[in-house]
């Protein structure tokens, strides 16, 4: 007697169905545990037959496997008393459909908490996020954060950027667009105006939902142990010390954000590339300059998209050996000319049992990614290149923050907040319109809550609360804003005795500048650096010279009649 089953693809691609009356029992999504009866489907697909041939209800085993292009194999039953499996046979078919990771099944980190001194002093009362040295990644509802900072590339996480947004809105925004809803965030030193910024937008009450998932603001510890009271030493090392805490195995994968970046990016797409490729790691990564190419890890990709090299911050003869044709970015030759370097953007995927086992095992003294893993993993594991085209920015120095910000001027912009598929989420902080008064305004960004009395702001952004009074003139300036308001009889008060008011004062012209929030610069003074001044400190001043662009500080005071 012969009986003939056939599989057939489900409307979900990632089942089967089963069409039998023979001793096969039941369907099952994913791969079979040991005892268990059907077909798992994914890189193959596995037969089960009755260990008891005379009872096909009995417990399976094991008998072969076929590719997902099979469609029929056969029961025979031999002198009607034991049924046997026979090797399946194999023929055309449709593909059944690749499998897709589930976001509920991806953990992301978010970078975020030190010291900054590339962002000094705009980072000189905030925490900024570690990005590729010296941090702490407490693994599954555990917690990551920076120890040492060591040639980073930091950026405070609650900077404003784009008027009325923080820095931290970007990574948010884009798990939260990606549909990942389990994300950690790390902090150090002075991050109380960062989390309460988290939990006024992104919580379970009056902020975004996350469902079943989460967001935690978890802040640099030190704890006794084996080690003793000791700070860790790098990102690898913290995570290494905490990997005993992996219990949330619903956890796949883990994304590794850094948290000084400027751009819009489909998270699981990305990870849909390392699925596809089998990859152990998946590095995204962009084309760059010569100019800036020492500032980041380089790549070197061969033509299946593996890396094949990684090189952390490279100098000199170092910085030559790693230019690459980026024929696998599709770039034109005049692009590929001006960016011949292919850079690590700082955020990775990992199998969370990869990480495990590089941690542990493989690099069991390695104390950090970029310099001590990843160099040496290319040669041993599969780590693939994910190519990100769109636009991107390391803002991670006061000259990058400020050209960046003074960008979304342009029209059309090369980053875009108003996408309404895609948006940037932020605090609402419900504040009025902004009031314009008789003002001249051009290729400005200016945000709510402003007061704008006969000035005239050009190139310029503006931020929440700002104060700009009659006859001041603003131009190619990042003014932050404020944190609160001034009535006009307090700024009243304060003129009569003398005193500045928060905001920009009477006919003060300003230029190349950024004015840190709550900043209160007097009437009849002129900034413009006009003796272009590179690197200059003047804390009693009020302020600082980085990169010829003037850094008004934060809750400075720069007197009436000031010259900068």
């Amino acid at each position: 007697m012969q009986k003939e089953a056939t599989i057939a693809p489900m409307t979900d691609a990632t089942s089967v169905g089963l069409k039998s009356s023979g001793c096969l029992s039941q369907v099952k999504r994913g791969v079979l545990d040991a005892g268990e009866t059907g077909f798992a489907v994914g890189s193959r697909i596995m037969a089960w037959k009755p260990k008891v041939a005379r009872n096909a209800k009995n417990c399976c085993s094991w008998v072969g496997e076929f590719k997902a292009g099979a469609r029929v194999f056969t029961i025979t039953s031999a002198v009607n008393k034991e049924t046997v499996i026979n090797e399946p046979h194999v023929i055309q078919a449709p593909r059944f459909g690749k499998h897709k990771p589930d976001a509920r099944s991806v953990a992301s980190i978010i970078l975020g908490g030190g010291a900054g001194p590339q962002l000094f002093p705009l980072t000189n009362t905030r925490a900024t996020p570690a990005v590729r040295n010296k941090l702490i990644l407490y693994w599954m509802k555990s917690v990551c954060f920076m120890v040492v900072i060591l040639n980073s590339s930091p950026f405070s996480l609650q900077v404003p950027v784009g008027g009325c947004y923080r820095l931290i809105d970007i990574p948010m925004s884009n798990c939260i667009n990606s549909g990942i809803n389990k994300i950690f965030i790390m902090t150090q030193f002075n991050s109380a105006s960062l989390n309460r910024h988290i939990y006024r937008t992104f919580n379970f009450g009056n902020g975004i939902n996350f469902g079943d998932g989460f967001v935690e603001v978890l802040a640099a510890t030190r704890s006794p142990g084996e080690s003793g009271m000791n700070w860790f030493q790098g990102t690898a090392d913290a995570v290494r010390q905490f990997t005993w805490d992996n219990r949330n195995k619903n956890i796949e994968y883990i994304l590794i954000i850094s948290g000084d970046q400027l751009y819009r990016m489909d998270y699981m797409d990305f990870v849909q590339k390392h699925v596809d490729t089998g990859a152990d790691i998946t590095v995204s990564c962009v084309p760059v300059g010569a100019s800036r190419a020492s500032d980041y890890g380089l790549i070197k990709i061969d033509k299946a998209g593996k890396i094949i090299q990684f090189s952390e911050k490279p100098k000199g003869g170092d910085l030559e050996t790693m230019k690459d044709e980026n024929t696998f970015f599709r770039l034109s030759h005049q692009d590929a000319k001006r960016c011949p370097y292919i850079a690590s953007m700082g955020v990775y995927v990992f199998d969370r049992n990869t990480l495990l086992e590089l941690l542990r095992w493989t690099y069991p003294k390695a104390n950090d990614f970029g310099s001590d893993i990843l160099p040496s993993a290319v040669k041993d594991y599969n780590v693939q290149a994910y190519i990100f085209n769109d636009y991107w920015e390391d803002i991670g120095t006061i000259k990058s923050f400020y050209d960046a910000n003074l960008a979304l001027t342009d029209q059309p912009p090369k980053f875009q907040f108003y996408d309404p598929r895609t948006p940037i989420f932020t605090s609402p902080r419900f504040l009025p319109p902004t009031k314009i008064e008789q003002c001249r305004i051009r290729d400005a960004i200016i945000s709510h809550g402003c007061f704008l009395h006969e000035c005239s702001i050009e190139h310029s952004v503006v931020g929440m609360r700002s104060r700009v009074d009659y006859g001041a003139d603003l131009k190619h300036t990042l003014m932050m804003g404020a944190d609160i308001y001034e009535t006009e009889a307090e700024i009243a008060s304060l003129l009569a005795e003398g005193k500045v008011p928060i905001g920009v004062g009477k006919n003060t012209k300003i230029r190349n500048c950024i004015i840190d929030m709550n900043a209160r610069i007097g009437k009849n003074v002129a900034i413009a650096n006009r003796d272009g001044v590179q690197e200059a400190d003047r804390p009693s001043e009020g302020f600082y010279i980085r990169s010829g662009i003037t850094t008004i500080l934060k809750s400075a005071t720069v007197k009436d009649g000031t010259v900068i």
